[in-house]
């Protein structure tokens, strides 16, 4: 929303009570709940275990930000709700999702205070996010989540990419931070002598051999576990692929001219920066928590990364852009 008014200033700063109270419908599992049976707020609270006057009032807020509907003095899921929440993603996914974005809120505490500390801002009983190597060493079973929710919300920008990226000469394929496969699986499909590996951290990778079995396509992708920052990496590749990973830079574009055959490609599928500084929309959010863990994070531009693919050996090909808008580098050996 845009602020034309100090009304609606005040709401805006006001924003995280709403993001909060969806969130926790989300982890909760309200719509899911409400999409069985609609039920009065006395119904909501006994069945989620909130007071009931508590429960009338996060209802309400709920129902104001268009989400729920009331029926017969009884609360139901909006049209809204159905088609943005209920029919995109699995209870679970959205959980997730919440469950993260909760987890991040430290880094917005006290932010008026802390926002000129050059360092991290968060606070100092949780000092930063840890990273995703850490992250999903520590806790399998959360790992097994987050790779199967970016399963879910990856497959459109996954069909994209394997209805415009040229396979031509392509055999092997080595999908680097692949996580569950779902780029390699689009391009499974849709090439049938393609065999795909990816390389991920070990939890990771059993969650998205699970994947591979349920879409039967365990005998043609394969999955390495590795740290592709500093283990070997598996050799004898046409095309290695990155997509949304976010770590680049010369030393890494030189490592990854090894696992690469004679001529052969590297992709890179992200979101980044057109212009020096300037983040696309739907990386505002992403860009400014970021830079409250690092004090000088930048996005890289297009031209930053074939700066780094040129220094490192590659030949660039073609830049493009997916009708998503994710942008697609491609360069040889």
């Amino acid at each position: 929303m845009q602020p034309t008014t100090s009304g609606d200033v005040l709401e805006l700063m006001e924003s995280y009570i709403a993001s909060a109270a969806l969130g926790a419908a989300m982890e909760l599992g309200l719509f899911w709940l409400l999409a069985e049976q609609p039920r009065d707020a006395a119904g909501v609270g006994e069945a989620l275990g909130i007071p009931e006057k508590r429960c009338e009032h996060w209802l309400e807020l709920l129902s104001s930000m268009g989400l729920l509907e009331e029926l017969a003095k009884a609360y139901a899921p909006s049209s809204s709700a159905r088609t943005a929440i209920l029919e995109a993603y699995s209870q679970d996914t959205w959980a997730l999702l919440a469950q993260e974005a909760r987890e991040q809120f430290p880094a917005f505490h006290d932010l008026a205070l802390r926002i000129r500390e050059p360092d991290s801002t968060w606070a100092p009983q949780e000092p930063t996010l840890p990273d995703y190597v850490t992250r999903m060493g520590e806790r399998p079973a959360r790992a097994r989540r987050f790779t199967r929710m970016l399963y879910e919300i990856k497959q459109p920008v996954a069909d994209e990419l394997a209805n415009s990226l040229d396979m031509t000469g392509v055999e092997r394929l080595m999908d680097l931070g692949g996580g569950s496969g779902v780029m390699s699986l689009a391009l499974l499909h849709r090439h049938p002598r393609l065999a795909a590996t990816v390389v991920d951290v070990a939890n990771v990778c059993k969650a998205g051999h699970e994947i591979a079995v349920e879409n039967s396509m365990e005998e043609r992708l394969a999955f390495h576990e590795a740290d592709f920052l500093r283990d070997e990496l598996p050799r004898g590749f046409d095309m290695v692929l990155e997509c949304d990973v976010g770590i680049y830079g010369e030393a890494l574009f030189r490592r990854l001219g090894a696992p690469l055959n004679p001529d052969g490609r590297l992709v890179i599928v992200d979101w980044f920066a057109r212009a020096e500084h300037v983040a696309q929309p739907s990386l505002l959010y992403r860009a400014f928590l970021a830079s409250l863990g690092i004090g000088d994070f930048t996005i890289h531009t297009v031209v930053e990364i074939q700066t780094m693919l040129t220094q490192a050996g590659f030949q660039l090909l073609s830049e493009s852009a997916l009708p998503s808008g994710w942008i697609v580098i491609e360069a040889r050996t």
